[in-house]
């Protein structure tokens, strides 16, 4: 069977201390080194992923606010060009309606030009055969001399009452 000797256990605890020493000294100081810069760079990646989220959120942020103002500048541009048509539009109106006022203003002062005209020419003509047929009237009636005395005459007796 087995047995255990005291001489055995205590060489076996003896060799287990110095080895237990032997690696404070020589490893545990550089597997623990190791492990806190592991540590220390696991954390920084985290913060640094931390940080990266927050600068993310804020971009995305500052896009949104973008695109805002964007908006409404493009609303503001087109409201603008929409006064602007309006404006052009009733201005034109506004001319075209004037400019048409105008044209029937002259329109009606040349019909009342003409209407005038014809009315002076229709007198004239009217004045000119009134004379013919006065003409030709007397020419008749005095073609007679008997006719002449008495028209003479009558005409004496109104100057007189005259």
């Amino acid at each position: 069977m087995l047995s255990v000797e005291i001489g055995t256990v205590a060489w076996a605890t003896i060799a287990f201390i110095i080895v237990l020493i032997l690696l404070k000294k020589m490893a545990w100081k550089p597997i623990l080194q190791s492990l806190d810069e592991r540590e220390k760079s696991i954390q920084e990646a985290l913060s640094s992923a931390d940080r990266a989220r927050d600068e993310m959120k804020k971009l995305q942020a500052q896009n949104e606010d973008l695109l805002r103002e964007a908006r409404i500048e493009r609303d503001k541009i087109l409201k603008e060009a929409r006064d602007a048509k309006d404006s052009i539009i009733s201005e034109s109106k506004t001319k075209a309606q004037l400019e048409a006022d105008k044209i029937m203003i002259a329109a009606r002062e040349n019909i009342q030009h003409e209407k005038m005209a014809a009315i002076s020419d229709l007198k004239n003509q009217v004045a000119h055969l009134s004379i013919e047929i006065a003409e030709k009237i007397l020419k008749e009636q005095l073609s007679n001399n008997e006719e002449q005395k008495k028209l003479v005459k009558s005409l004496m007796d109104n100057v007189n009452l005259n």
